[in-house]
C-alpha cells in the first residue's frame, strides 16, 4: 500500500555517487518542504560520508531505510536502479527515478508493473522537463503546435580528449554512451511537443555517436545526434522546432538542484493528489523502449558495414608483394 506523505513527507536517497552528492543531496538537504531521511549507498563509507554532509544518518540496510523513509530518490546506475525501485515501490514508497530507468525493456516494464500494483507515484528525472526555463518552453510549444520538424544535437565531451570529468569513470555510461545518457534528456522534449514515435531510423557515427530520425504521432519528423565522445572545443547542446508559427530555440537552462527540487515536488503532487505525472515511470518505460530500437538498428548496421578497404598506399605485405 502507498505511503501517505503526509505534511512533511520524509524522502531518502539511494546512491552516493558525483550525481547523487552534486544534485540530489543537496537539494534534498535544502528543500523545506520535506524531511531528508537518510542516505544508503553500495559503499556504506560512501554513504556515511554524504549523509553526515547533508545532515541527516546513513543506512547500511536499504529496508530500513524504505521503512523510514514515505518516498526514495533513486542516483544509481540504470540497471541497478530498476530493481531497487521496485522494491521500494513493493515497500509503499513513492519513487524519484533517475533517467534511463533501466537499459532493458524488461527492467524498465518491471518498474512500471511494480509502481502501478502499489499504487506509488512515481517521477522520472529528466532536467529538461523541471528546469524552469526550459519546462515553461516545452509547456508554451506543446501548446502551441503546429510544428514539421525538430532538429537537436547533444555534443558531450565526457569521453573527448582532455576530459576531467568525474562522470567519465561511470562504467554504464562507458558501456552504453551517449544514446542512453543524453537520449533521454532529447526524447524527453520531442514527446510531449511532437508526439510519441512512431518510426525510428537510426545510424552510428564516429566513436558512441548515434544520429536518429525519428516519425512522430502528430505527422512531424525529428533529427538527433548524441555522443559523448565529441571534442571539448565542439560541446554544446542545442534543439529546434520548425512549425506554421516560424522556429523555436530551447532556451539555455543552468544547473539541475534547482530542476531536482521541481522534480521533488512534482512527486509530492502525485502522491498526494494521485494524478500521476507526465514524466512518470510509464513514460520513463517508452523512452527505454525507443533507445532500444534506436540501439539494436545500429548494432545490426554495425555488423552489416563491410571490412574498411587497405588503403593503395599502404605497404604490401609480404605474402602480397609482387615477387
Amino acid at each position: 500500500m502507498a505511503k501517505n506523505p503526509g505534511a512533511k513527507p520524509r524522502i531518502g536517497l539511494l546512491g552516493t555517487g558525483p550525481w547523487a552528492a552534486r544534485t540530489h543531496a543537496p537539494a534534498l538537504a535544502g528543500h523545506a518542504g520535506i524531511e531528508f531521511s537518510g542516505v544508503w549507498g553500495r559503499r556504506p563509507e560512501a554513504a556515511a560520508a554524504l549523509a553526515a554532509a547533508s545532515g541527516t544518518r546513513a543506512y547500511d540496510d536499504v529496508d530500513a531505510l524504505f521503512a523510514a523513509s514515505d518516498a526514495v530518490a533513486l542516483a544509481l546506475p540504470p540497471d541497478v536502479q530498476a530493481p531497487l525501485a521496485v522494491r521500494a515501490a513493493e515497500a509503499g514508497c513513492h519513487v524519484l527515478l533517475d533517467k534511463p530507468v533501466a537499459t532493458t525493456v524488461a527492467g524498465a516494464r518491471e518498474v512500471t508493473e511494480a509502481v502501478e500494483a502499489a499504487g506509488v507515484a512515481s517521477v522520472v528525472f529528466c532536467t529538461l522537463r523541471f528546469a524552469e526555463p526550459t519546462a515553461r518552453w516545452i509547456g508554451e510549444q506543446t501548446a502551441a503546435g503546429g510544428w514539421f520538424l525538430g532538429e537537436a544535437h547533444w555534443l558531450g565531451s565526457l569521453y573527448g580528449p582532455g576530459s576531467s570529468s568525474a562522470y567519465a569513470a561511470s562504467p554504464w555510461r562507458r558501456a552504453k554512451g551517449g544514446l542512453w545518457d543524453v537520449g533521454p534528456h532529447v526524447l524527453s522534449v520531442y514527446l510531449p511537443v511532437l508526439g510519441d514515435v512512431t518510426e525510428i531510423t537510426a545510424a552510428p557515427g564516429p566513436d558512441d555517436t548515434h544520429h536518429l530520425v525519428l516519425r512522430h504521432a502528430s505527422g512531424a519528423s525529428s533529427t538527433a545526434t548524441l555522443t559523448l565522445s565529441a571534442p571539448p572545443e565542439a560541446a554544446g547542446a542545442a534543439l529546434t522546432l520548425y512549425g506554421s508559427g516560424g522556429r523555436a530555440e530551447l532556451p539555455p537552462w543552468d544547473g539541475a538542484v534547482d530542476a531536482f527540487a521541481a522534480a521533488v515536488d512534482a512527486l509530492v503532487t502525485a502522491a498526494r493528489t494521485g494524478v500521476p505525472h507526465a514524466c512518470d515511470a510509464r513514460f520513463g518505460l517508452r523512452l527505454t523502449e525507443i533507445l532500444t530500437t534506436a540501439e539494436a538498428q545500429v548494432a545490426r548496421r554495425r555488423q552489416e558495414q563491410p571490412p574498411r578497404e587497405v588503403s593503395s598506399s599502404a605497404p604490401h605485405s609480404a605474402s602480397t608483394a609482387a615477387p
